[in-house]
């Protein structure tokens, strides 16, 4: 039996009767600000299934991301402010009026010249509230994320260096200073040189056309599945962890690495 197809339309209507007196009591009470939890745990489910490379996850996932904007354009209709076809128009505009190599006559031969006028269309376009060449970096985004932009943006009007084995000097002259605060035993300092190190090595990231956020979000995902190995290795020998010398941690870490470059080939 074939499955029903629906169209956007429908999962506007549904979201409307939901909202609606008679539909569902949670929905109902939800506003733009109790539902900003969801988008990013949306958004991160979304990238957990890129990473897994699972067509169908990953089709399951872009729809409840999808929900979250229909959801926020539901309430902003009942308020009169705007509703999911302003939300759909405003982006088309934007989208036509930002790539005028292909909606008008200008002629861009890369992406570096692409992005670079796009950050010149949206200065013009935000006037007096994007003075400054770091502005438009939304102030919630993950630390090391938000680093890796505001370097990127500062880099694009000259301020960077010329070099990598520059940037690596930059990032060994924090890491010497960090030890120098720790070793003076100044907390205040150590918080200071530690974002300073933290800092520069995003800014490395970006020099190398790495994105410090993705690279350690996949760090802190392959040292869970290592960490659960020694977990059920430990748990079939029977060996409490806190039993376990360091001598039998490491080599059943050693094992979790080579079973993940086994999978890896």
């Amino acid at each position: 039996m074939p499955t029903q197809s629906h169209s956007f339309e429908e999962l506007v209507k549904i979201m409307k009767k939901l909202r609606a007196p008679g539909g569902c009591p949670w929905d109902a009470e939800q506003t733009h600000e109790s539902l900003t939890r969801y988008l990013l745990e949306e958004t991160y489910e979304v990238i957990e299934a890129i990473d897994e490379k699972s067509p169908a996850h990953l089709k399951e996932e872009l729809g409840d991301l999808l929900l979250q904007p229909v959801f926020h354009a539901a309430i902003a209709e009942e308020s009169g402010s705007f509703n999911i076809d302003d939300v759909i128009s405003t982006l088309c505009k934007k989208l036509i009026h930002r790539h005028p190599h292909v909606f008008g006559d200008l002629e861009i031969m890369n992406s570096s010249q692409q992005i670079e006028n796009w950050e010149k269309i949206k200065k013009i376009e935000k006037g007096d509230e994007r003075k400054s060449a770091l502005s438009g970096v939304p102030d919630h985004l993950p630390a090391l994320l938000k680093a890796h932009k505001i370097s990127e943006k500062a880099s694009r009007v000259g301020f960077d260096w010329e070099h990598a084995d520059q940037v690596f000097a930059k990032v060994m002259e924090e890491l010497h200073e960090f030890e120098e605060a720790w070793g003076a035993g100044d907390q205040a300092r150590m918080e200071d040189e530690l974002g300073d190190l933290l800092f520069s090595i995003a800014n490395l990231g970006r020099f190398l056309s790495l994105n410090p956020e993705e690279a350690l979000r996949k760090t802190i995902n392959r040292f869970q599945k290592r960490f659960t190995f020694l977990e059920d290795e430990l748990d079939r020998q029977g060996v409490p962890m806190q039993k376990a010398s360091l001598e039998e941690l490491d080599k059943l870490w050693e094992q979790a690495k080579s079973i993940e470059r086994m999978w890896k080939l």
